[in-house]
């Protein structure tokens, strides 16, 4: 029993460090020190050890030379080929949620645009950041996919980081719901190619801008 307790706690630890990288909790090139994690979970510090390990493992952290572990810095290729992947991927999850989403799927989807829409006309991008995450996984979890939706989200535990960094971009804030009206629009008509293909412009729109920004974060 108490070796359950053990990994379940283990487990929650990875869970929350992975759902900071997805909600751009870290920033990138960050060192994540254990001691000061475990004070803010609230648990000891062989969890998080554990779970930072498990994650370097899956390369969603790094090991520097140090034994120190940081949030990794994403090179231009690197970046090109993680919206590459994106693209096509969550394009799939968009398709294939079409057909399969419920009503009140789409009511809380829509609900979740209008909060968008408020927290770029209040000028508060946390809560945009927050709110475009919730908006995107809502859509992928209706795919039905749940290797698909894993895949998913260790791309965004990758990409997550540098998501802040939107927020910067003048250009981009006040468009930054186009697609996602599209997305909506296309997802009332049941419309699973327009449905991706509104998603590919979504992540190839921010993926434009983040990487003019990419130099700034390093």
């Amino acid at each position: 029993m108490l070796k359950l307790e053990h990994q379940t706690l283990n487990d929650r630890a990875y869970g929350a460090l992975k759902q900071e990288l997805i909600s751009g909790g870290f920033s990138p090139g960050q060192t994540l020190v254990i001691r000061k994690l475990a004070e803010t979970f609230g648990i000891s510090t062989t969890p998080i050890r554990e779970a930072l390990q498990r994650l370097v493992a899956e390369r969603l952290l790094e090991m520097q030379n140090n034994r120190s572990i940081i949030v990794p810095l994403l090179s231009a290729p690197a970046f090109e080929e993680l919206t590459h992947i994106r693209i096509a991927v969550e394009g799939l999850a968009g398709e294939m949620a079409a057909s399969r989403l419920t009503e009140d799927g789409l009511v809380d989807i829509q609900a979740t645009l209008a909060g968008m829409q408020r927290a770029i006309e209040a000028g508060d991008a946390k809560a945009y950041l927050s709110l475009n995450e919730a908006f995107h996984f809502a859509i992928y979890r209706h795919a039905g996919a749940p290797i698909l939706l894993n895949m998913i989200r260790d791309l965004w535990g990758r990409v997550g980081p540098y998501l802040k960094l939107l927020m910067r971009a003048d250009r981009y804030i006040p468009r930054s719901n186009d697609a996602h009206r599209k997305i909506v629009d296309a997802l009332e008509q049941r419309d699973g190619p327009a449905v991706r293909a509104s998603l590919e412009r979504d992540i190839t729109m921010a993926a434009a801008v983040l990487s003019e920004n990419l130099r700034t974060a390093h």
